[in-house]
């Protein structure tokens, strides 16, 4: 390899949403690439034809020693795993299997191999309810599901292995992670998502008939749940500006909040996609969720003060579009 400040990078989950957009990103700045994914959520059309694919699973070590071998891996990026929050509750067992027993067998493999960066994909249900919005990294982190401690662990699992291993490691927290690659490479792809830009523009396109307004007496302006929206292909620069200050500074792991610090309400997003459309989507008031927080919204200080993190796509409007965009292409890629 002729640029020895860029090593070979395994992404685990590479066919997946936000995974898949990683690859992208590495792949654009120059980066060696190789996926694992065993597309039990993912889909293999998302994955350029130059990157190496092995199709099995993270917790198949004899196959994880091969890549790292056969790839030359000296760096990781997580995001295998399970993310439906009342998933995780109905069964718990598979999300502390999938998100937290397999990644404790990744995290063992690397180490054996001397792989000597971790990126792990964490996110903002590690705070549970919080007490005060904008959260920061430093606050309380109190989950209230199984989907967020199964993070959780993962993290801790990180931070006290690099504190024995010659590893360093960035946890990043996504909040609410929309939109879709800007040249339609890529884009949220699974069937039943619960995610509201997701399932607005499905709405659109008259996937669904209608969407659901969860709760409308929250203490909000407009008594709708407020969330802090991040366009995918931002969040994937993050990923790999994370990776150069892991090589940068071998010795000092970090864990950041990836987020604009601007929430929009439910009804605030719908009426967005109105806009962008020009169409008027069903929407229908039923009750709250369990453990929905009024607002949820990232404090992102850490990561602009420790990266060159510049978003260039924070405009609502901007990723609704993309999403959108996305939506429609997955409708010929699936005729």
């Amino acid at each position: 390899m002729t640029d020895t400040s860029k090593p070979s990078v395994l992404v685990t989950g590479g066919a997946g949403y936000i995974g898949s957009h990683a690859v992208l990103a590495l792949a654009d700045a120059g980066w060696d690439v190789a996926v694992v994914d065993n597309l039990s959520t993912g889909f293999r059309f998302t994955i350029p034809e130059n990157v190496a694919f092995y199709e099995g699973d993270i917790e198949d070590v004899e196959l994880l020693n091969r890549i790292f071998d056969e790839q030359g891996i000296g760096a990781i990026m997580h995001f295998a795993g399970s993310i439906l929050v009342p998933e995780s509750v109905e069964n718990p067992l598979k999300y502390y299997h999938n998100n937290t027993a397999k990644s404790r067998v990744l995290i063992e493999a690397a180490v054996a191999a001397g792989v000597a960066h971790f990126i792990f994909s964490s996110t903002a249900a590690t705070y549970g309810v919080p007490e005060i919005s904008p959260v920061a990294e430093d606050s309380l982190k109190k989950p209230i599901n199984p989907y967020g401690w199964s993070k959780l662990m993962t993290e801790q699992m990180l931070s006290d292995t690099t504190s024995a291993h010659p590893m360093n490691y960035c946890a990043l927290r996504y909040f609410n992670v929309a939109g879709a690659d800007p040249q339609v490479r890529s884009g949220q792809s699974t069937a039943g998502a619960t995610h509201l830009i997701k399932v607005a523009v499905e709405a659109v396109l008259g996937k669904r008939s209608h969407v659901s307004v969860f709760g409308t007496d929250y203490d909000t302006p407009d008594g709708t749940g407020v969330r802090d929206y991040i366009h995918v292909s931002d969040l994937a620069a993050a990923h790999v500006l994370a990776l150069e200050a892991l090589i940068a500074q071998p010795r000092r792991s970090l864990t950041m909040n990836c987020g604009y610090g601007r929430g929009y309400s439910v009804l605030e997003v719908l009426d967005a996609v109105d806009r962008v459309t020009n169409r008027k989507i069903d929407r229908r008031i039923e009750g709250r969720r369990a453990g929905d927080p009024d607002q949820l919204i990232s404090d992102p200080g850490r990561i602009r003060k420790e990266l060159p993190w510049v978003p260039q796509y924070e405009k609502l409007d901007t990723i609704i579009a993309h999403a959108l965009a996305w939506e429609r292409k997955l409708s010929e890629i699936r005729r």
